[in-house]
């Protein structure tokens, strides 16, 4: 089980990584590769930009809780 949960980890920092390197920051980013460049006047963000952040979070919190059951099974474990 912990061998399944540290692949996991793996994955998921791996996964945050991109995530987060695609995120446009003040010269742009790599999201207007895949048409995040093109921002709506109205929504002040594309909604190609608020999914990159919805799966941000998902992942991220998916990263924290590998961590936390990670810890929790190392310390039933000793």
């Amino acid at each position: 089980m912990t061998v399944g949960f540290s692949i996991a980890l793996i994955v998921f920092s791996l996964l945050l990584m991109l995530l987060v390197l695609m995120h446009k920051g003040k010269g742009g980013g790599l999201s207007d590769m895949f048409g995040g460049g093109m921002q709506s006047s109205v929504g002040g963000s594309s909604v190609a930009e608020r999914n990159l952040d919805r799966i941000t979070v998902v992942v991220g919190l998916l990263w924290f809780a590998c961590i936390i059951a990670l810890g929790v099974l190392m310390k039933v474990g000793s």
